[in-house]
């Protein structure tokens, strides 16, 4: 990943028109095949159910719905957000998840230009939009979250949407808090802008961005999160001293599905606990990528920032599943403005996240990932492996950039003008 700056586009642009419909064909395209695939959007039923459970008194984490006899994992305020989900009939819901994750994915293109090339005009910005969201539709996390009804698209456009808005912005921070609050792990970002706003403040000692929406980030979450005890004492109880803990009621950590390092150490170990060896694999990465996070902030470079931020929480999160990746959006639009010269790169992460390799393995019930082959353990680890790679290739990129030999400073043209005289003289 490079560090140079953002190249202009010098195309000539095509009619906004034009990639309007090309984007409506694609996701008329998508939707039509999703029917004919016959999905079944097991989560977005599971979230329904909660939000039943809810309703009637229920124990939230006592429940178990659909045929997959799936539990409720979030913290309870999720609950509460999937409450207009129980107002309509299960045809109509489902209608409507789809309708409104297909904006999500527009919205999500959208921000992520605007976080990459902030410059660009509203005319740009949305033909341009218009015509990536029409091909990263297609791409296995963002069908996969379609497929299931989730939630993923909405909490990274939450998270953007608060890293792109304008310095000095007061509601900058309540999209992470409100994503942390339902599903915990967009709180790495709220490490990134503590750590990156305190190192700035020692600079100049002066109340930043960063820490600013930090700070709105972290008391909204626990705004949210005390409200939620008020409100649902024996739930919030459960869930914070006991479910919390409890990763195995979110599946198998060696199910190909899970593409953190967790599922990556499962499948090699053959065991569905890889315990202390997730652990120190997890310190030692996240470590090492949250200081080129960091770095990369106090650089001014917030879209490595953000991006490197959002893989280190998929990669270090004990399950982390395929359609949890959306961030790849992201990353390729981060991957296509940087890599000008190294575009098999770009193209080579693009081919990727498209393939759905991960699912030419085994993958049916009985666990046959835990007797996994060295071949069928590379496609199962294709999503951390290609994040791990995109990592090391920019901080090698800043390693050559530190061991580069500076250029001399030009001299001041004052002093070049009063030697001119003497050299005159002495000729």
């Amino acid at each position: 990943m490079s560090v140079s700056p953002l190249s202009p586009t010098r195309a000539r642009p095509w009619p906004l028109a034009t990639a309007a419909a090309v984007c409506l064909i694609s996701f008329a395209a998508f939707w039509v095949a999703q029917r004919l695939a016959h999905v079944n959007m097991l989560d977005v039923m599971v979230y329904r159910a909660e939000a039943e459970t809810l309703r009637a008194g229920g124990d939230l984490y006592a429940m178990r719905a659909t045929s997959a006899n799936l539990a409720m994992t979030y913290p309870p305020f999720a609950a509460v957000l999937f409450l207009p989900l129980t107002l309509v009939g299960v045809p109509l819901m489902r209608t409507l998840n789809t309708a409104g994750n297909l904006l999500l994915v527009v919205a999500l293109v959208q921000l992520s230009l605007q976080l990459v090339r902030p410059a660009l005009s509203r005319a740009d910005l949305w033909r341009t939009t218009l015509w990536i969201a029409a091909v990263v539709v297609w791409c296995e996390p963002v069908w996969t979250t379609l497929r299931y009804g989730q939630i993923n698209l909405l909490v990274a456009v939450a998270v953007l949407w608060d890293l792109t808005r304008r310095e000095g912005s007061r509601w900058a921070g309540v999209g992470i808090g409100l994503a942390t609050a339902v599903k915990l792990t967009p709180g790495l970002f709220v490490v990134l802008l503590l750590a990156a706003g305190l190192l700035l403040w020692r600079r100049d000692r002066r109340l930043n961005q960063w820490l600013r929406t930090a700070f709105t980030a972290t008391g909204t979450f626990l705004g949210i999160t005390l409200a939620s005890a008020l409100a649902l004492p024996a739930d919030s109880k459960k869930f914070w001293t006991q479910t919390l803990f409890e990763t195995g009621r979110v599946g198998h950590a060696e199910e190909t599905a899970n593409q953190s390092v967790s599922g990556v150490l499962a499948r090699l170990l053959h065991t569905d606990a890889p315990g202390l060896w997730w652990v120190a694999a997890a310190a030692l990465l996240g470590g090492a990528a949250m200081v080129l996070a960091v770095r990369a902030a106090l650089r001014g470079d917030r879209a490595v920032a953000v991006v490197v931020t959002a893989f280190t929480a998929l990669m270090i999160s004990p399950i982390s599943w395929s359609h949890h990746w959306v961030w790849c959006v992201t990353l390729l639009i981060l991957l296509y403005e940087r890599s000008t010269r190294a575009w098999p790169v770009t193209a080579a992460v693009a081919l990727v996240f498209a393939s759905f390799a991960l699912w030419w393995v085994p993958h049916d019930p009985g666990r046959p990932e835990l007797d996994q082959n060295a071949g069928q353990m590379l496609l199962s680890a294709v999503y951390p492996l290609t994040a791990t790679a995109v990592l090391a290739g920019y901080a090698l990129t800043l390693w050559r950039a530190r061991r580069r030999p500076r250029p001399l400073a030009p001299e001041p043209r004052e002093a070049v003008r009063r030697r001119e005289p003497q050299a005159v003289a002495n000729e």
